[in-house]
C-alpha cells in the first residue's frame, strides 16, 4: 500500500470510477482508469483504500489526512 498512489487516486477520480475499477480488477479485467501498483493485488488495495477514504471524507466532512489516518488505523488494528 503506497500512500502517494492512494492520495493521487482520491484527488483524480470519483468514488464511482474507483468502485468500477476495483470490481474490474477483482474480476481479473483491465479497469477503465489507471490504478498504479506492482501487481493486481496492490492495485486492488489502492482502489479499495481510495474508495474507503472518499467514503470517510464524505460521511465525516473530513479532509484527506484525517480520513487517511482513520483508514490506516483500521488497517493496523486488523493486522495486529
Amino acid at each position: 500500500m503506497k500512500i502517494p498512489v492512494i492520495k493521487q487516486l482520491v484527488e483524480t477520480y470519483s468514488k464511482e470510477e474507483l468502485i468500477k475499477a476495483e470490481a474490474a480488477i477483482a474480476e481479473e479485467q483491465r479497469p477503465e482508469i489507471e490504478i498504479p501498483g506492482d501487481d493486481e493485488g496492490e492495485q486492488l488495495t489502492h482502489a479499495y483504500a481510495a474508495v474507503k477514504i472518499l467514503e470517510s471524507m464524505e460521511a465525516n466532512s473530513s479532509d484527506f489526512k484525517t480520513a487517511l489516518r482513520e483508514y490506516t488505523g483500521r488497517v493496523r488494528n486488523s493486522i495486529s
